[in-house]
């Protein structure tokens, strides 16, 4: 994957340092628009900025005033000194294309907008911020914004924020850094994190992302030596490519990248023109993506700062691929009720609480600790603080779990050193553990929890969150295709745009390498045609792509006569159905044996780009979503997993011992599917095959469609 480091300015990737420099490390500030009236939201980042020690340069610019907090301020952007980083913007929306002017003047780079009423505000705050973004880009300014609430560099003191949580006496400085959409909750999640010690070393507001894009900040914290791990806050993706080159440098950086994504976002008529979008939706589409680009996706908007710890020291413990069983978990508690709710909420997750075996029992008992082959190992009053330490050290070293959750009881609340002390000090000792430990706390317990959390440790005040951060954490990375991929080309005859006909749908599938049902079309005046009988007879008409509910199917035709009453009964059926729809003829398609349906769907997602999914097929494919979705194309490894994903393939992988089905042949299929992401001269909006036959000896395509992106007719 490429990427264009200059964005629209034109500065080389040799100026990215700059770039970062001036947007996460300004050393010198000017506050445009900073009121004298300590009362309103325009005084707060000077205030803050002297509160949590700036010791750069700060320039108010006031044509009112003389001074604010004892700093010289400045009555024009023009007579400010001509080494200024960075600019916050806080006046009429109205002015401020006129500002972005004169601090392009004073070479001034980054210019962050707090002022609102641009796209957020409607048409005309639309047209507001489009003439914004032209006027910086003509002047080679990058713009973070506008409607953003501002940034902070918790390390230096640089507040550049109108947020009120930086009212906080004392901001602690850690490796957490965070990108928010929103920006009240980028302050909602600083002061709620900071209250069980975590500490930040970047926040981000990016507001409209009118220029700066979640992207590139996120570029800029990868290279930042003070961030360790970031935390996302989003409500919708853009400059999806921007985005996907950054989060490929994180992983590469090891540096965790943790989201929590608003909105099951609906996208109406988009989803429902197609069953593969109406069974997946966007949020599937949005998980691939995340899963394809290593993101570790919380549902839960504690969770995202909660795992951290986890993420940061056992990243190299993710898994690399699905699964065949469920994750198991070893279970340890001093209180049963606390550890119920915790293994409740795991096993909605698809994990297991597992027992230890008779050995490891054994073992245990030689060394004076007595433990029962349960599910949950409870040692409430049954064993001392250094036979509990002993229990985990122990635990950590063996192959029959995956993961290790402690559950600590009241003493958690009063008595850290007997419910904390023993995870601390198994886990310094544990430096050849190959699986990751965390705590969940029962009562409410701040010390303990903030002693959890000064040792990096994963430590969960809810068990909702608990299992959340466990689940998300076991997600796998995802695989992905070499880079360069040789683009595909329709078939001659296909239309440019629009939907194609199922015989044109067919023959792309087929030049894919898909196998496609033996077909010969018809009409009702012509019935000759090559296919044995019985076969299943369907109308063809571009208009018509849903053909069972337009009366165009239909199924077990087997002799001469039977086939042309059927042709004049359904061109009746179909002209009541669809009167405006063209009819190009009817197809004459072998009946095919299977021994389970499934269903292939393509969709380029608004958001993401193009996806795959494999799902169980039929006409009741909607009725009980069971599907896999992944972003497209995808290799082999990634189409069997897909195929171990849907539960509906079970019945041909050998459940209770009933025939097996081609997976092999399935999985080449997936593969082939897929590579409709790779055509380019006219792209795929959205593709379908159901239902797809899956035999002992390959595959087959019985039903085909296919919808090219629409053209502007202006």
């Amino acid at each position: 994957m490429t990427h264009d480091d200059s964005k629209y300015s034109g500065a080389p990737s040799s100026n990215r340092r700059a770039f970062n420099n001036a947007l996460l490390k300004p050393t010198s500030v000017a506050l445009i628009g900073a009121s004298s009236n300590p009362n309103k939201n325009t005084a707060r980042p000077l205030r803050f900025m002297q509160k949590h020690g700036f010791s750069g340069d700060i320039y108010p610019v006031n044509p009112s005033a003389m001074q604010i907090d004892g700093v010289k301020a400045w009555s024009s952007i023009d007579q400010l000194p001509g080494n200024v980083d960075h600019a916050f913007v806080m006046i009429e929306s109205a002015g401020v294309s006129g500002v972005v002017e004169q601090c392009a003047r004073k070479g001034i780079g980054i210019v962050t907008i707090y002022s609102d009423g641009f796209a957020e505000a409607g048409d005309e705050g639309i047209q507001r911020q489009q003439e914004l973004r032209a006027t910086a880009r003509r002047l080679g300014v990058r713009v973070l914004g506008p409607n953003s609430i501002g940034l902070a560099n918790v390390h230096s003191g640089a507040v550049i924020s109108v947020n009120a949580a930086f009212e906080m006496d004392n901001l602690t400085a850690g490796d957490i850094g965070i990108i928010s959409q929103s920006g009240s909750m980028m302050g909602s999640l600083m002061s709620r994190a900071a209250a069980r010690g975590f500490g930040f070393s970047q926040l981000v507001s990016v507001g409209n992302e009118s220029d700066i894009s979640v992207g590139e900040v996120l570029d800029a914290m990868v290279d930042d030596d003070a961030t360790g791990v970031i935390l996302l806050f989003l409500e919708t993706l853009r400059d999806v490519h921007t985005l996907s080159y950054a989060l490929e440098r994180a992983c590469s950086a090891g540096k965790p990248v943790i989201a929590y994504k608003l909105g099951r976002s609906e996208q109406g008529d988009a989803l429902s023109q197609s069953h593969t979008g109406a069974i997946a939706g966007n949020d599937a589409a949005m998980d691939a993506y995340f899963r394809a680009h290593g993101v570790i996706r919380v549902n839960m908007l504690e969770t995202l700062f909660e795992i951290a710890p986890l993420a940061s020291r056992y990243a190299h413990l993710r898994p690399k691929a699905r699964r065949d069983t469920p994750a198991r978990v070893a279970v340890i508690t001093t209180t049963g009720g606390g550890a119920a709710t915790v293994v409740d909420n795991l096993g909605l997750r698809e994990f297991v609480a597992v027992a230890p075996p008779a050995p490891f029992i054994s073992h245990m008992a030689s060394r004076g600790l007595s433990i029962r082959q349960t599910p949950v190992i409870d040692l409430t009053l049954a064993a001392s603080s250094e036979q509990y330490q002993d229990l985990l050290t122990e635990i950590m070293q063996t192959d029959w779990c995956d993961a290790v959750l402690c559950i600590a009881g009241s003493s958690a609340q009063f008595h850290p050193q007997y419910a904390v002390q023993p995870i601390l000090n198994a886990v310094a000792t544990a430096h050849g553990s190959s699986k990751p430990l965390v705590a969940f706390l029962s009562p409410e317990a701040q010390a303990s929890l903030l002693l959890l959390q000064k040792n990096a440790i994963a430590a969960f005040r809810t068990p909702e969150s608990c299992a959340d951060a466990l689940a998300a954490f076991f997600v796998p990375l995802g695989q992905r295709l070499p880079e360069q991929l040789p683009p595909v080309l329709l078939p001659d005859g296909c239309p440019v745009s629009g939907n194609l006909s199922e015989p044109e749908a067919m023959s792309v599938f087929g030049a894919l390498g898909i196998d496609v049902v033996s077909s010969a079309m018809v009409q009702p005046h012509a019935t000759d045609h090559s296919i044995e009988y019985p076969v299943v007879l369907k109308v063809v008409s571009r208009d018509i792509l849903h053909k069972t509910d337009a009366g165009g199917v239909k199924v077990g035709i087997d002799s001469d006569e039977s086939l042309a009453a059927a042709l004049n009964a359904m061109a009746d059926q179909v002209k009541t159905h669809c009167p405006q729809a063209a009819i190009d003829g009817y197809m004459v398609q072998k009946k095919e044996d299977r021994l389970i349906e499934l269903m292939l769907g393509y969709r380029h997602d608004p958001l993401v780009g193009p996806t795959v999914m494999l799902g169980a097929g039929g006409i009741t494919a909607e009725l009980k979503p069971d599907f896999s979705l992944r972003l497209a194309p995808v290799s082999e490894p990634v189409a069997w997993e897909m195929i171990r994903e849907v539960k509906h393939t079970q019945l041909i992988r050998g459940y209770r011992k009933l025939p097996q089905g081609d997976c092999q042949a399935l999985a080449r299929a997936i593969v082939a599917f897929s590579r409709l992401a790779l055509i380019e001269s006219q792209p795929v909006t959205e593709a379908e095959i159901n239902p797809l036959f899956v035999r002992d000896d390959g595959v087959v395509a019985v039903d085909a469609v296919i919808r090219l992106h629409e053209i502007s007719q202006t």
